[in-house]
């Protein structure tokens, strides 16, 4: 069996088109991530370049006024949402499981749909352009301006739709992610062993699950307020406070999801090629633990300028400051690893180094913002622009090191180190022309070409070094290229002092990463072969390593490309279902973006896609489940704090822990509209809770009846298993037959979703969770028709893992019942 077999068939080759459409295998898929963030870095680039050349003078120039604003706007999405995160993540699918000794991510699949919605939602994006124009309210989106009444173009409520497509690839992702990291380590590779880039990557994925969560709940409402006609963002009472809120509640740890994978790259970079282990590594890590931590309770500092209490924003001033002490320990160890190791000037450290610099810089400027008092002056000027992109950009610096540093070992080739130092230098000179000058000239407005003509010179400097650094990329590019035509051959482990275990194997990887098991239980590194459940250590020459946190460097390891399988088999690399869902996503979406408050005014064409998209989603869907698909199913050695949760549950877990937070969000957007309202003024909008109260001993049955089913699994009864789920969808078809009376009822009474914001809130809080229920009977309705034909009597895990959802969906009615019916 070769290196490019699959289970059901030859796995195409990487020169075939298919395999690419196919491919579940982690390491093509961060390929993938990588060469289309690269695409959406030139996207973004290009709209940056047009925004420098309107800026050469103040007024109008190569731009309009409304495509200057989609220019910004839409740059700093594509930058911040499609290239920033998953050029990271590129390197996080690659690396990660080649790191912690896995042989592929914990759901091959949904790492494989995770992308496709990536790519889709990319493009969908890139549609918004030819609907009139895209979204011109700023990145940030702040409201009213995010509304149609001051941005009614169909391709605005297409880019809100994209980053909601956006947000379901980084929940699918996190929760794969965060399932392999806890799970799927190998034997001694304990959490305090794991190598800091991946320790950056696990603690990235724990905020990106619970921030992009809250952000879901910001868009899904102001989708809502854009399609359906709700109110939110309109009401008097608090509408724009309400965005700021949700919107920083995601938006200043994301400066973190977005950093934290570049300081990764920083620490393995410095110890690789300083030859020493990173001083103070444990602090390290306690540092970012706490940064990760503290990233959530710092948000409200960039609502300095709004009507919040003084008190308020001195709190938040603490916690903004208090925020930077750890990222001092960090900047310290990196300096002192340097100061303790002898340092080799190639191009991964040059970008790492350049990385540290700039991003000393733009901590120290970003505190001038964290004061209040200094804040009311700062705020709104290119200060606050110029910080920010030290900052992000910063950690772009990093980030490119990281794909010199690894390039060998994706591709088996060499980059030429000349034209490396020759685009770090263009590179650091661009940068530096283009952001410092911003400093300078700081009482330029932002998000306006009209400026003082005083700061002219500064403006044109800062275009000059923006086509410095763009064309830094294009020497990047041909670099690249031609390495990987005509590169020299890279060894397993071309750099002398790598301590971490993806330079123990060949480059590129083998399809199934190792010769055999893996493990550092002993502090080196190990391969063994398993037969009939016992391990015998291979004589593959295989040099010895150390997990990260040991003091051992090895060098170039000679391993057997031999396709040793744990557990005696081999998984699964090939799937077409993923791209399909994603495509079905796509025209789901598109067609959505042809309604406005809750008319369709695009046309019969957006109508086509949505039913059509539906369609193809639902289809796929179907078929992507009941594919026989085989994927790892560990735990392999260490999975602590998890070791007794099955991967499936674990994932379930994780996945209603976002959804907590999503329904956290709109809970305390209805709390915080109602206090700004007048709690007391506010009435239920249900005249009668019966309807209501009738929909909670509804659920509560349907949940019984859902152990029930467990129970008859359990005791080998298909009779019993299938009456009770076929009682469980009863029941919740008699909950939505119920709301919708109810609702239809309201309606009649003139009480709709525009109505006011009080009913806008019990509309789409309580239809959030209709749809909860009704993505609940699918899955009955699935787990029905395979019980019929004998399933789940032998492996009752799956009616397990279901009852997990559904009891979530019942508790949250639980709560929302007397929110919205009696208080």
């Amino acid at each position: 069996m070769t290196d490019e077999t699959h289970a059901h068939g030859a796995f195409p080759p990487t020169s075939s088109i298919r395999r690419w459409l196919v491919t579940t295998n982690h390491k093509d898929v961060g390929i993938l991530y990588t060469i289309t963030a690269l695409f959406f870095l030139v996207f973004g680039g290009i709209l940056a370049l047009l925004m420098r050349l309107q800026l050469w003078t103040p007024g109008i120039g190569i731009l309009s006024s409304m495509s200057y604003n989609q220019a910004v706007s839409t740059h700093g999405l594509i930058m911040i949402f499609w290239f920033l995160s998953p050029f990271a993540f590129g390197f996080a699918n690659y690396v990660v499981p080649l790191q912690i000794g896995a042989k592929d991510l914990a759901f091959p699949r949904l790492n494989a749909l995770s992308y496709w919605l990536y790519l889709f939602s990319g493009i969908l994006l890139g549609v918004s352009f030819f609907q009139g124009g895209s979204l011109a309210g700023g990145w940030t989106m702040y409201a009213p301006l995010n509304l149609p009444v001051y941005t009614p173009n169909i391709g605005a409520s297409t880019a809100v739709l994209a980053l909601i497509l956006f947000v379901a690839s980084v929940t699918v992702s996190s929760v794969n992610f965060l399932t392999t990291m806890h799970r799927m380590r190998a034997e001694g590779m304990t959490l305090w062993r794991m190598p800091l880039f991946s320790w950056t990557i696990l603690l990235t994925v724990w905020m990106m699950l619970f921030a992009f969560a809250a952000l879901l709940a910001a868009l899904l409402i102001l989708a809502s307020d854009r399609l359906l006609g709700t109110t939110y963002f309109t009401a008097q009472a608090g509408g724009s406070i309400l965005w700021a809120h949700l919107f920083w509640f995601f938006g200043h740890p994301e400066v973190y999801i977005v950093f934290f994978p570049a300081v990764g790259v920083m620490a393995e970079t410095f110890q690789t090629f300083t030859g020493r282990r990173l001083v103070g590594r444990k602090w390290f890590i306690l540092a970012m633990i706490l940064v990760a931590i503290q990233s959530f309770m710092v948000w409200m500092h960039h609502m300095f300028l709004t009507s919040i209490n003084l008190q308020i924003k001195t709190l938040f001033m603490a916690t903004t400051i208090g925020i930077s002490l750890p990222f001092d320990l960090m900047v310290f160890a990196l300096i002192y690893t340097m100061i303790k190791g002898r340092v080799r000037f190639v191009t991964p450290f040059l970008f790492s180094f350049g990385a540290l610099l700039l991003f000393i810089l733009g901590g120290v400027t970003g505190v001038f913002l964290g004061a209040v008092v200094l804040d009311y002056e700062f705020r709104g000027t290119y200060w606050v622009v110029a910080h920010f992109h030290y900052v992000m950009v910063g950690g772009v610096t990093a980030l490119v090191g990281g794909l010199y540093y690894w390039f060998p070992k994706m591709s088996g080739k060499m980059y030429d180190e000349f034209l490396g130092k020759v685009h770090f230098a263009m590179y650091f000179v661009g940068f530096n022309l283009l952001y410092f000058p911003m400093f300078i000239a700081w009482e330029t407005p932002r998000r306006d070409f009209v400026y003082d003509p005083a700061f002219i010179p500064w403006h044109q400097l800062s275009t000059v070094g923006a086509f410095i650094l763009g064309t830094s990329f294009l020497v990047m590019f041909y670099n690249l290229s031609k390495s990987l035509v005509a590169g020299d051959p890279a060894d397993g482990n071309p750099w002398s002092y790598s301590t971490t275990t993806e330079w123990a194997i060949p480059s590129p990887p083998p399809l199934e990463n190792f010769p055999g098991v893996p493990s550092f239980a002993d502090g080196t590194l190990r391969f063994t072969r398993e037969t009939s459940g016992e391990r015998t250590a291979l004589d593959s020459g295989v040099a010895d390593g150390a997990t990260d946190g040991g003091m051992v460097a090895y060098e170039s390891a000679r391993t057997q490309a031999t396709r040793s399988g744990r557990g005696g088999h081999d998984e699964d690399h090939a799937s077409i279902w993923p791209v399909v869902v994603s495509v079905g996503a796509f025209f789901t979406f598109l067609g959505l973006s042809g309604f406005e408050q809750g008319q369709l005014t695009g046309g019969i064409a957006y109508l086509v896609a949505l039913g059509g998209g539906l369609a193809l989603g639902g289809f796929a869907l179907v078929s992507m489940a009941r594919e026989r698909f085989r994927g790892p199913e560990g735990p392999f050695g260490e999975s602590w704090p998890f070791a007794g949760v099955e991967n499936t549950k674990l994932g379930m877990w994780i996945f209603l822990a976002s959804d907590v937070v999503l329904f956290g969000a709109f809970i305390g957007s209805y709390a915080f509209i109602r206090v700004a309202s007048g709690w007391v003024q506010w009435e239920p909008v249900p005249h009668d809770p019966l309807p209501g109260l009738a929909n909670t001993y509804l659920l509560l049955t349907s949940s019984f009846s859902i152990v029930l089913a467990l129970v008859a699994a359990e005791r080998n009864s298909k009779r019993g298993l299938v009456a009770s789920l076929l009682i469980t969808f009863a029941l919740g078809v008699a909950f939505l037959v119920n709301k919708a009376l109810e609702w239809q009822e309201l309606f009649h009474e003139g009480l709709t979703f525009s109505s006011s914001v009080r009913t806008s809130t019990f509309y789409l809080t309580t239809g959030l969770h209709a749809a909860h229920v009704i993505v609940g009977l699918f899955i009955v309705l699935y787990l029905v028709g395979r019980a019929w034909n004998g399933a789940y009597l032998d492996d009752e895990r799956p009616v397990e893992y279901f009852g997990l959802y559904w009891h979530f969906v019942d508790i949250v009615w639980l709560f929302l019942f007397p929110l919205f019916y009696i208080l």
